[in-house]
């Protein structure tokens, strides 16, 4: 049996107000009948009878009536809003921890479109889309009426509304090909513009504009193509059910005319009829109107499925005592998402809570990918990565998360002030603690000289800040409250040499602190630092061991040589300033 999820418990919230907004429908829809009775009140009875009394009194049942019908309405949509609410609150959280876990895991997945298929399944839910749905059951009942009317009244309508139906098939099968295609290229669209824009400053500078923009405009016609192929369709469908409807209409005065006219019915009956075929015929023609929205609901619930389908709910972990920081790779292999291609071959180390690890080796060796095993962020294909000898995965991502500090090479920060971002959005940051990592860091004093300093707002993926000063916050991020794990690759790209000797003494005294420190690095000053090595190359481990042994003088060219460099005469001593 499938295990439940919380899309699962998101929809049985709502069942219960899908059963009393079914109530509400089927009141509202029988008083729909107020205004045919109504009418064949007012012919059959007040104008033969020419009495105003019962002309007012006919009258304020009506109204009082349709007061009746205008409440149960509002009561209905508040009902529906409410149930979308609900159903928003039980679903966002599971979701957005989704789309990170996959963006995490398949970088280009773009996982930010799941949090678009909640706002399109709630609002198609809560909105006139689904009271159409709710509105068809009933048309029967309307059709029923127009039969015991007279029978001839009852077949017009009933072939009005099939028509129509048939119409709203048509719909379907004619643009569900157009509006998925249309869906897909305008999710790659997307992605690519905000990729693509993410590098405004390499476009402008490298003239990638023209080029890039064509690219672009191809899949974004796509889109288009489709969509207008599908809009057309769907616009000649609508065309046609009006048609049909106002057709209708005629066709069922027209014989309701006849029948008077020998005497099988009353006038009064003949608009009644009129008015309950418009009635019975409006919900289909609604569900054709809303069809590409149910369209879109349909596709976004398929992908919000295969998304919980494909990332389960995290167990229940027990809390372990905070790791010292003893670090474990046991033949790790990892392989590039959505392919075969094999990234990290049986990778195998430890290193002791409190020491100084450095990667090294070539480019496309797969130091980040491991950097991103180190830290969670990637799953294993096979083997294990172990903290404090508990798998990264057997701990409660939240618990782990406050232990481990990560610098990424590609520094992101999030929209919000730079001591918000240091202190990772957390609730209970306090002002000295966000100063205390700044200041490890060294960035205590760039960030003073910024314009409102420790307020200043980065704006989106910190471009308000320089790359050395987005480097040099992420470096107080990752160290903030002193995790037990600091991993760092490439922490050094971007800073100038006070920068550099800020990094320094920051890897120095966490050190000092007995914290473990994991970088990826070519600097000899940062080598220096390092109590082990481990060189990569194609995703294997080259070698492996304590630092002073790996670079004696005599093979002080191997770091260098390992990133495609010329060899550097100095002399690796831990103990040397940088």
């Amino acid at each position: 049996m499938r295990e439940k999820t919380s899309l699962d418990l998101a929809y049985r919230k709502y069942r219960s107000a899908f059963a009393a907004t079914l109530v509400f429908s089927f009141c509202t829809n029988l008083l729909m009948f107020v205004g045919p009775i109504y009418m064949l009140q007012i012919y059959d009875r007040v104008l033969a009878s020419r009495n105003e009394t019962t002309l007012i009194m006919l009258t304020v049942i009506a109204i009082a009536l349709l007061v009746s019908y205008g409440l149960l309405e509002f009561t209905r949509s508040k009902l529906l809003v409410r149930a979308g609410l609900q159903f928003d609150e039980v679903l966002a959280n599971p979701v957005f921890h989704r789309a990170v876990k996959q963006q995490a895991a398949v970088p280009n997945s773009a996982a930010h479109v799941a949090l678009q298929d909640i706002d399109k399944v709630r609002e198609f839910i809560t909105g006139q889309g689904v009271l159409a749905f709710f509105d068809a059951p009933w048309v029967p009942l309307f059709l029923a009426l127009c039969f015991a009317f007279h029978p001839w009244l009852g077949i017009v309508a009933t072939i009005g509304a099939l028509i129509i139906f048939a119409l709203a098939l048509v719909n379907e099968f004619s643009t569900r090909g157009s509006l998925s295609e249309a869906g897909r290229a305008s999710q790659g669209a997307s992605h690519f513009a905000s990729t693509a824009l993410q590098n405004a400053e390499v476009i402008r500078a490298m003239g990638m504009e023209r080029a890039l923009s064509a690219r672009w405009r191809k899949q974004h016609d796509e889109m288009l193509d489709n969509q207008a192929t599908a809009s057309a369709r769907a616009g000649g469908v609508v065309a046609t059910s009006k048609f049909v409807r106002m057709s209708m209409q005629i066709a069922i005065l027209g014989v309701g005319a006849f029948l008077a006219i020998q005497q099988q019915i009353s006038p009064g009956i003949m608009i009644a009829a009129s008015i309950v075929m418009g009635r019975a015929v409006a919900p289909v023609e609604q569900a054709v109107g809303q069809w590409k929205h149910f369209v879109a609901m349909r596709n976004a619930h398929t992908r919000l499925r295969q998304l919980f389908a494909a990332i389960a709910e995290d167990p229940e972990r027990v809390s372990l005592p905070a790791p010292r920081g003893a670090l474990t790779v046991d033949q790790v292999v990892a392989v590039a998402p959505g392919t075969r291609e094999t990234i990290l071959r049986n990778v195998s180390f430890g290193i002791n809570a409190g020491e100084v690890l450095a990667i090294i080796g070539p480019s496309g060796s797969g130091k980040t990918t491991l950097v991103r095993h180190l830290v969670g962020a990637s799953q294993p294909a096979t083997g294990a990565v172990r903290l404090d000898g508990t798998e990264l995965d057997h701990w409660d991502p939240e618990q782990l998360g406050r232990h481990v500090g990560y610098l990424p090479q590609d520094v992101k920060l999030f929209r919000g002030s730079v001591g918000e971002n240091i202190s990772r959005f957390q609730d209970d940051g306090k002002d000295d603690e966000i100063v205390a990592a700044a200041t490890l860091s060294g960035a205590h004093e760039m960030i003073q000289k910024l314009a409102e300093g420790y307020n200043t707002d980065v704006g989106d993926g910190g471009n308000v800040l320089s790359g050395g000063q987005r480097q040099r916050v992420g470096l107080a991020r990752a160290v903030f409250r002193e995790p037990s794990l600091v991993i760092l690759d490439e922490p050094n790209s971007n800073l100038d040499s006070y920068g550099e000797q800020a990094l320094m003494n920051c890897v120095k005294t966490l050190k000092g602190k007995g914290k473990t420190v994991v970088l990826v690095t070519h600097k000899t000053s940062l080598l220096a630092l390092s109590d082990k090595t481990l060189m990569l190359v194609d995703g294997r481990v080259e070698k492996f061991g304590p630092t002073k042994e790996m670079f004696k003088p005599q093979g002080q060219g191997e770091a260098a040589r390992a990133d495609g460099q010329k060899p550097s005469v100095v002399a690796l001593n831990p103990s040397a300033p940088g």
